[in-house]
């Protein structure tokens, strides 16, 4: 779901399927989203002990994470080494940015789900990303569709955490989260196959978002419906 370098104003050039990516260039995209993930996971890890710290400087953090996104990863591209100093810095990013929420969980007795949300969220992942390089249907078009889509998810977001603030809501959104980047999956995997990236740092950039958003709402919909039977 690289927002970064995609144009979702219109389709992408149907010329693009025609080659489709390599075997190597598609490996090399799950060894980097692979490799991404370790570095969110270290990144987690090492500033867990001060996930208060982490928690005051949450705006921060995501103001650095946007710019790692939009200017850093757009700065590196096409300068190899350098663009994946900005790919892992990035992810490393995410990692520490998922503490509070970490820690809340582990807090109330709720660990084990955080390795039951990884675990859907890797199940899910795999089994989306099989069907969309294994399917027939042509699923570029829903770029445009599903920016829009994102856009008011994004604001639907904001107001809840800085009006609203209703628990009811903050499901709701979360569920809608989930469902989104399911779908950006399958249509971030197809572009990849088909050959619409130039590089496999951006094509990771692309699954990892995929896969911390969809991650991200299950711990946070795990965590409140488990709170709930409590």
């Amino acid at each position: 779901m690289a927002l970064y370098d995609r144009n979702y104003t219109k389709p992408l050039d149907a010329g693009y399927a025609q080659e489709g990516a390599s075997v190597g260039f598609i490996k090399q995209t799950y060894q980097l989203l692979a490799a991404s993930m370790v570095a969110a996971a270290a990144g987690a890890y090492v500033t867990m002990p001060f996930a208060q710290t982490v928690a005051d400087m949450k705006w921060l953090i995501f103001a650095f994470e946007l710019f790692m996104l939009f200017v850093g990863l757009g700065m590196t591209r096409n300068k190899p080494g350098l663009n994946l100093v900005a790919l892992f810095v990035f992810t490393f990013t995410t990692g520490v940015s998922l503490v509070p929420l970490l820690s809340s969980l582990i807090g109330m007795g709720k660990g084990d789900v955080i390795a039951n949300a990884f675990l859907m969220t890797a199940v899910l992942f795999g089994a989306l990303s099989y069907f969309a390089i294994n399917s027939r249907s042509d699923f570029s078009s829903w770029g445009k569709p599903l920016f829009i889509t994102l856009i008011v998810v994004i604001v639907g977001s904001l107001i809840n955490v800085l009006f609203l603030q209703s628990p009811i809501f903050h499901v709701i959104i979360s569920a809608v989260i989930l469902l989104l980047f399911a779908v950006f999956t399958i249509y971030d995997t197809q572009n990849i196959a088909n050959g619409a990236y130039d590089s496999p740092v951006d094509a990771a950039v692309s699954l990892y978002l995929d896969f911390l958003n969809m991650f991200t709402a299950l711990l946070q919909l795990l965590g409140i419906l488990g709170s709930n039977e409590d």
